[in-house]
């Protein structure tokens, strides 16, 4: 793949980066470049590498302090990263957005296993924050609690990904470590805006589970599942099962919110001759889902739903933005030349925008998969 030609952006208060490089030293040094001067106070930074640099981010890291000033990164690695309108996979990259924010504005989070009092009490009691940029290791089987709890414990909105790597999974929030939760809360006074979209669409009817054990489904509405997921997805589908795989999933409708806001979890493995379906995600007796379906059209439909929403919550183009998408998406589901960070560009205008391609997306206290996930600077 040839070089990405370094992009370069800036609004008040923020400037955003992206370069490629055939190495992390040539890459960073680009990145830099590109960047500039930092804009006045600038006081935090996001980075965002593709997992080809994963070895090599506390290096990097040191290079963004030495090159900008600026003490405080957080940030992960992705198997692709997104910076301004551009998409790049496959080649060592980097994605940087760096902010002038008020001072003690903004709290870094390390994944540490120390309550959150003991460290940060005062702070939190001071600015009670509503909103953090978050990013999770993959690996660590408790972090959907992590996220749930985190949330619930400083009252606060999360957005981010979890770490996508073929090698290293680093999380930076002030050092680089792996393993557990991450990254940076925020002032009460920041304003921001956020949208989530899903990238599939429900087919068929809600369906209540009516016996199951574990992550199995042995009936729904009382009749064996099988023969209902057979129903829902239609007879062309079901004639020949081998095309399911990738297209068709298990959407698990969000308990107690009246956005219908929905999970999405894979279907892993279907039993005919008994009438079994088995499902990625622990199922319980009484819970609801639907069967849905992954597409193009459907996931851009919802894209422009979500950037329409935003944009009129937003009043005006954002100062600045972080976008996390899911691997299954980006150049998987919209294509080759960037799509999806071109109907993001085409609603909202040029703007500092950096954010990656990650194993699971991050909102509000939940864990997503198969989803974007916008936060805008007001």
């Amino acid at each position: 793949m040839a070089d990405q030609a370094p992009i370069a952006d800036a609004a008040e208060g923020f400037a955003a980066a992206l370069a490629t490089g055939a190495d992390w030293g040539q890459t960073v040094q680009r990145c830099l470049e590109a960047l500039g001067d930092p804009p006045l106070g600038a006081n935090l930074g996001f980075v965002y590498g593709t997992d080809a640099l994963a070895e090599d981010m506390s290096a990097i890291t040191a290079a963004l302090r030495a090159g900008t000033g600026i003490d405080d990164w957080v940030g992960t690695v992705g198997l692709g990263v997104a910076g301004g309108a551009v998409e790049v996979y496959g080649q060592p990259a980097l994605a940087v957005l760096v902010a002038a924010l008020p001072d003690d504005g903004f709290r870094i989070l390390q994944a540490t296993p120390e309550p959150l009092a003991a460290r940060h009490g005062a702070w939190l009691e001071h600015h009670k924050p509503a909103f953090g940029i978050v990013h999770g290791d993959p690996r660590n089987q408790a972090i959907a609690e992590l996220v749930a709890g985190l949330s619930r414990e400083t009252s606060s909105y999360l957005v981010g990904g979890l770490t996508a790597s073929h090698g290293g999974f680093p999380q930076v929030a002030g050092r680089v470590s792996e393993g557990g939760l991450s990254g940076v809360l925020f002032d009460s006074e920041l304003r921001v805006v956020t949208g989530l979209t899903q990238g599939c669409t429900p087919i068929g009817p809600v369906r209540t589970v009516t016996e199951a054990q574990e992550n199995v489904i042995a009936t729904l509405d009382g009749r064996p599942a099988f023969d209902v997921f057979q129903e829902d997805i239609g007879e062309l589908l079901a004639r020949d099962l081998r095309r399911v795989q990738g297209y068709i999933y298990v959407a698990l409708p969000i308990r107690g919110t009246d956005t219908g806001d929905y999970l999405v979890r894979n279907l892993v493995g279907i039993d005919g001759e008994r009438g079994l379906i088995a499902v990625g995600e622990l199922i319980e007796v009484g819970q609801t889902l639907m069967f849905c379906r992954r597409d193009h059209d459907a996931a851009v439909a919802d894209l422009k739903r979500m950037l329409d929403d935003v944009k009129r919550r937003a009043g005006g183009r954002p100062k600045a933005g972080v976008y996390f998408s899911c691997i299954a998406r980006g150049q998987n589901l919209f294509g080759q030349q960037s799509e999806e960070l071109g109907f993001v560009r085409d609603a909202l205008g040029d703007f500092p925008l950096a954010g990656f391609f990650a194993n699971g997306e991050i909102c509000n206290e939940r864990l997503y998969g198969y989803t974007g996930v916008l936060a805008l600077f007001l």
